[in-house]
């Protein structure tokens, strides 16, 4: 945790110093995974995410992101509408801390220095590294953490964002992570545990994802930018 903490900083300091337009603030709602344990609902918040968020508005028309993000996803079969599930009877739960970088781009322009009040959807997408606990199923079909692991995921996010007054933005997002991996479950472990091929189980073929559902509330401060020297 400490290390994505120190990260988002540097990233802040180091856009910060040259930046013109700039915002930071908190970042919370939550979380929801979709594999192969329980609800297979896209957006089905059950858990606590919460983090912070740094943007920097290079245009009126996008800006460069960075953010971190901790939480929890978690599933249970008692709660899948497909009976196969229910009748498997698995249930996890797994802890998940992001570092996300990339490019926010408004529908419409969004000018914090217009002098008006200003609202927008936007879409964001970039890169993002999470860390999370490898998983595996027992033999008495439980599903137990064995290792800490670590990969990238896709950032596809969906937000409306409003100016509050002349120095804050809140925005509402929902968000879905594509990740390099199968195991958010316990579903495919790792080649290298004892056994890890008659532990598997559900769609070996599919990755995971899981999804961020929530607001942000920025406060914004740097000079006024000259966007027509980009």
């Amino acid at each position: 945790m400490k290390q994505f903490t120190t990260v988002f900083f540097v990233v802040v300091m180091a856009v910060g110093a040259t930046a013109q337009t700039y915002e930071i603030g908190p970042l919370v709602g939550g979380m929801n995974y979709i594999g192969d344990v329980g609800r297979t609902n896209y957006i089905a918040p059950n858990s606590l995410g919460f983090g912070g968020v740094f943007k920097w508005n290079r245009s009126a028309r996008h800006s460069f992101r960075a953010s971190v993000l901790f939480g929890k996803i978690k599933g249970d079969d008692a709660d899948a509408s497909d009976p196969r599930r229910e009748q498997r009877g698995l249930s996890f739960e797994n802890n998940i801390t992001e570092a996300s970088i990339g490019l926010e781009y408004t529908f419409w322009e969004f000018n914090l220095h217009k002098g008006t009040p200003q609202s927008t959807p936007y879409l964001y997408t970039g890169l993002t590294y999470f860390q999370y606990n490898a998983l595996r199923r027992t033999s008495d079909d439980r599903i137990v953490d064995y290792d800490s692991a670590g990969t990238v995921a896709i950032p596809m996010v969906l937000g409306f964002k409003t100016s509050v007054g002349t120095k804050l933005v809140l925005a509402l997002e929902g968000g879905a992570r594509y990740t390099f991996t199968d195991n958010l479950d316990g579903s495919n472990p790792n080649k290298g545990l004892e056994d890890a091929e008659g532990l598997k189980f559900g769609n070996v073929n599919s990755n995971d994802w899981y999804v961020f559902t929530g607001i942000t509330l920025t406060f914004t401060f740097g000079r006024k930018p000259c966007y027509c020297n980009f």
